[in-house]
């Protein structure tokens, strides 16, 4: 995302589409909404609903990283900047989460009332679209926080948020809290996240996964990012 010196108002700028990827990216997630509008009528069953709310969820770091490309003193203030950036460390693994949404292909979620093609198609939009916003939001504030860790932001910044992405998609899927769930349900989950760090061993199955989901998701923005250059 290009550094803005569009000088029309922060608001319009922000959701009239600024720039060509937030033109893709809206049009992309129009079209996995009109899919699951379209299986809604078509089966009378709102089955896949949940996908809309989870592509909303994916949006809220993705909008995140949009104030502050456009608010650049709001990068300059270290306090209001680490404070979006706390909120941006809550939500971002929403985005990553949805790559989990691939279960309900053939899972109790499926009522089997669509064919089996246009629900792969479904989801796997609903997947990459949410894969895009993550990758996307963690680029951009990969460079925010560039100028915070002296050119050590890939060691320092990105495996570890991939870390924490891939053990919040685990609380996410498995233990189903939420990310509000910080504030309407802090020490349940506290207590859960503290039990899987002091029984390692007996949540060996949790580390596993997010062992195996952060080095998925470290190359998968790695390799996007890589192609990205490549085509600048």
């Amino acid at each position: 995302m290009n550094t803005v010196t569009d000088p029309s108002p922060y608001w319009s700028r922000l959701f009239l589409l600024r720039t060509e990827t937030d033109r893709l990216m809206v049009i992309t997630s129009l079209f996995s909404c009109l899919m699951v509008i379209t299986r809604v009528l078509y089966t009378g069953h709102g089955t896949f609903l949940f996908l809309v709310w989870n592509l909303f969820l994916a949006y809220i770091p993705y909008l995140i990283t949009e104030c502050l490309a456009v608010l650049p003193k709001w990068v300059n203030n270290k306090f209001r900047f680490f404070s979006l950036f706390a909120v941006w460390l809550f939500c971002i693994p929403n985005s990553f989460y949805i790559i989990t949404d691939l279960f309900h292909l053939g899972d109790y979620y499926n009522d089997f009332r669509a064919p089996q093609w246009f629900d792969l198609a479904m989801i796997l939009s609903f997947v990459w679209n949410g894969l895009l916003l993550g990758v996307l939001s963690v680029r951009q504030m990969e460079k925010f926080m560039s100028r915070y860790l002296s050119g050590k932001h890939e060691l320092f910044f990105l495996y570890p948020i991939m870390w924490l992405n891939a053990f919040g998609v685990y609380i996410g899927r498995y233990l189903r809290f939420n990310s509000w769930d910080l504030i309407t349900d802090p020490f349940q989950l506290l207590r859960d996240i503290a039990r899987i760090v002091v029984h390692p061993l007996g949540f060996h199955y949790a580390w596993e996964m997010v062992f195996c989901f952060s080095i998925l998701m470290t190359l998968m923005y790695l390799t996007l990012k890589r192609i990205g250059k490549s085509f600048a």
